[in-house]
């Protein structure tokens, strides 16, 4: 499956790009505390979407780079429910999609699906890294936490795959975003 490395669908770049500005807007609104002026929103789609997208991506790449197919699919209801519920609530609820992924004719290991697991925080660690040398501390905290929340051991979220591989890397990852987190 090398030939599909690092190539989308039009279908995929829309969803992404759909989500990324629908969790843009949620993470405004909640900061807002109501509808977000411009520069809010934009504030949410530089730090939450550029840490989302890092993340998926991320995702896509490693399983690729294993010999799956990998895509992004938008999850309609989960952003349906995620405006609703800040709107309605006030209460952040993240849940945009995710990378779909099928292995290839070889399958892949636990070692594999922790490494493809794991990717996703380590691309938001490094964005919030990037963003907190950048002074950017609201983007540095977002991406710090969305990399400690991804951590959480508790399936279908990417630490249980992380940790069912290797209790030491997702610990190191967890203890990392929990102090850039505290650092943001």
């Amino acid at each position: 499956m090398e030939h599909l490395k690092f190539r989308f669908s039009g279908r995929e770049l829309k969803e992404l790009g759909v989500s990324a500005v629908g969790i843009a807007f949620v993470f405004a609104f909640h900061y807002s505390r109501g509808i977000p002026d411009v520069g809010v929103f934009l504030m949410a789609l530089l730090g939450v979407s550029t840490g989302f997208i890092a993340h998926e991506l991320a995702h896509k790449f490693t399983a690729q780079r294993y010999g799956c197919w990998a895509e992004y699919r938008m999850w309609e209801m989960g952003l349906l429910i995620a405006i609703f519920l800040v709107v309605a609530l006030g209460l952040l609820f993240i849940a945009p999609g995710a990378v779909y992924i099928v292995p290839g004719f070889r399958g892949i290991t636990r070692r594999e699906d922790g490494i493809i697991s794991a990717s996703g925080a380590l691309a938001n660690l490094g964005v919030a890294a990037f963003f907190l040398l950048a002074g950017f501390s609201f983007g540095a905290m977002i991406n710090a936490w969305l990399a400690l929340f991804n951590m959480l051991p508790v399936p279908p979220l990417d630490g249980s795959k992380v940790m069912r591989w290797s209790v030491p890397v997702w610990a190191g990852i967890a203890v990392t975003a929990l102090v850039m987190l505290i650092l943001a």
